[in-house]
């Protein structure tokens, strides 16, 4: 009897140890794929300069359709499909004016640029005074008082917080209800402090959203070095005026698709594994890092598979998600027809937080798939991916959580991302060749070791 234990404690440790050289060898012949040979930036490249900006709706978006369908086609996919979908078409108009009127400095222009989704303050702009606030409480606090104003919503985001997403969540509020919540009391329109990390002349832009049966005023942001100009005049001179003036429309809502290629798996065809990113962009920028790098890197995935003859279990798929800026109708979309069609996907990973330098992924909530996430540490750490502390997904898959899928997302450093997010900034010559391909084999080996042993 001891011996049969010893025998099979033998054998299982032998299985393991092989088990692991077969392991780390594929997912040293990914990276070293990826790293000499890979496709991203290229695909990247061509994306952001011969298509550039891709707002839901636009011409741009159009073209980054088809172009994704014809990278995936030549690539050979097993199956390369449009899945139709309404998104929102808002059009920013001309560029945006802001100034501030000062008694004693006179008139400074400032650099601004309105929210998406925001109405235009017609041909002639506005002209008021100026209050400013750091929080919806302030706001509330000071009532009527802001009525026939303009709110200067001014909290900037944290920079003790390591992690600058959680910065960056801690300030958006202000500029997705910023609107809505001065409305309320009568202000005529809302100027935002940019979501930036640091202090820079450009402003950001990003979604906002109206409340029902409240007025809808105007919502601009203004840069973030011009936000600290005007709140230091404001201090000095309580009746500083600012106008502003924006020329923005909301049309009919518009056809559009996401677009998906897939491999099908030779053992479990029927179990899913996404890797996507959303094609839609702002159009301000090229959407290089938001998040032209996670549709590539996604894209590259299923590439660097078929590059090196592997043949996965389970069917590996692409999804180019239309519409997470300004409305998540692909994510929702794809979500709906994958339980009409009764899909079985078992997990999702999603890249849009840049194609920075990789460090790890955030991983699933159920504590079984977390666990087994997990136990790969010592697999990918040598390629620097460490950090797999954060649950959570990402939002074009956030809509699969209710159908019982595992959602990883794909964690680049953060330190940059927000210099570029939402801005004239995000283009193609911010984007480090290695760090998006290093990228892109992260999240190959990811899906290599989630096809071999699933989550259960």
């Amino acid at each position: 009897m001891k011996q049969s234990v010893l025998f099979f404690l033998f054998i299982a440790t032998a299985f393991s140890a092989f088990s692991q050289a077969k392991d780390e060898a594929a997912i040293k012949q990914i990276f070293d794929e990826a790293l000499s040979k890979g496709k991203s930036y290229e695909m990247l490249y061509d994306l952001c300069t011969n298509i550039g900006p891709r707002l839901s709706g636009s011409p741009g978006a159009a073209a980054a359709v088809e172009w994704s369908r014809n990278v995936m086609e030549e690539f050979d996919f097993d199956s390369v499909w449009l899945q139709p979908v309404m998104v929102p078409h808002w059009i920013r108009g001309q560029k945006e004016t802001g100034r501030i009127i000062s008694r004693k400095q006179g008139t400074l222009s400032v650099n601004v640029c309105a929210l998406g989704g925001t109405i235009g303050t017609g041909p002639s702009g506005i002209a008021a005074g100026v209050v400013e606030v750091k929080s919806f409480e302030e706001l509330k606090a000071l009532g009527t008082t802001v009525k026939g104003k303009i709110v200067f919503f001014n909290r900037p985001m944290d920079p003790t917080k390591i992690n600058t997403f959680t910065a960056y969540s801690g300030a958006v509020e202000q500029r997705a209800n910023g609107a809505s919540e001065a409305a309320k009391y009568g202000a005529v329109a809302a100027l935002v402090r940019s979501m930036g990390s640091n202090l820079e002349d450009y402003p950001h832009t990003g979604s906002m959203r109206y409340a029902p049966n409240v007025v809808k005023i105007p919502a601009l942001a203004i840069s973030t070095r011009h936000a600290e100009v005007l709140s230091q005049l404001l201090k000095e001179e309580k009746d500083v005026q600012f106008f502003l003036q924006n020329h923005s429309v909301t049309l009919e809502d518009a056809p559009s698709f996401n677009v998906i290629g897939e491999i099908r798996g030779s053992e479990y065809p029927d179990e899913i594994i996404v890797v996507g990113g959303h094609l839609d962009s702002w159009d301000l920028g090229q959407g290089a890092h938001d998040d032209g790098a996670g549709c590539v890197q996604s894209i590259e995935v299923l590439r660097l598979f078929k590059q090196m003859g592997y043949k996965p279990k389970r069917t590996i798929r692409a999804v180019m998600f239309m519409n997470e800026e300004n409305g998540l109708r692909g994510g929702l979309k794809y979500a709906e027809l994958a339980a009409a069609n009764k899909e079985k996907h078992i997990a999702a990973i999603e890249s849009d937080r840049g194609g920075f330098v990789p460090r790890g992924f955030t991983v699933p909530t159920d504590a079984t798939a977390k666990a087994k996430v997990r136990s790969w540490k010592s697999l990918l750490e040598p390629y620097g991916l460490s950090d797999f502390t954060s649950e959570g997904g990402g939002a074009d898959i956030g809509p699969l959580a209710t159908q019982g899928v595992a959602l990883l997302g794909f964690l680049p450093d953060s330190q940059r991302y927000f210099n570029y997010h939402h801005t004239a900034e995000d283009t193609i010559d911010k984007v480090d060749k290695r760090e998006l391909e290093l990228g892109a084999a992260a999240m190959a080996a990811m899906v290599y070791l989630i096809d071999q042993y699933g989550l259960k």
